[in-house]
């Protein structure tokens, strides 16, 4: 058992270079995604993430917003599953909140771009991986 899941998940997180972002599709299909980490994160219950309001995903995620992503040390071998819900937000404090320099290479209006969004991941449960076995956790 993890003496610390807070503290050992959120350094596999921030260690992390990819999201894998999974939603269901139209059909009932489940659909996965890799993106870039959150920009974001209060401990391992919230994640923010930007992506363009056109994308598949955000179409899916307003229809469902039941989602997991998913974290992988392939160094050590070791993983993390979190189940929860998305939420789409377009204000501009969420935009503004998570706003880079150099994000103009995607959002070429900049922060006020239309094409421009925030995902607002809140987790419920996960699944660690590591050392040949598994644990569930509740967040």
């Amino acid at each position: 058992m993890m003496k610390n899941p807070e503290q050992t998940i959120g350094n596999l997180i921030d260690k992390s270079t990819l999201t894998f972002i999974s939603y269901i599709d139209e059909e009932g299909y489940p659909i996965t995604k890799a993106m870039l980490k959150p920009r974001e994160r209060e401990g391992i219950k919230t994640f923010w993430l930007s992506t363009n309001t056109s994308s598949n995903k955000v179409k899916f995620f307003r229809d469902n917003p039941k989602a997991s992503i998913y974290f992988v040390d392939k160094r050590f071998f070791r993983g993390v599953s979190l189940v929860g819900t998305i939420e789409v937000l377009e204000t501009s404090e969420a935009k503004e909140r998570i706003w880079r320099e150099g994000d103009t290479m995607y959002y070429k209006e900049g922060v006020t771009d239309l094409d421009y969004c925030v995902m607002k991941f809140t987790v419920l449960r996960g699944r660690y991986y590591s050392n040949l076995k598994s644990e569930d956790f509740v967040v």
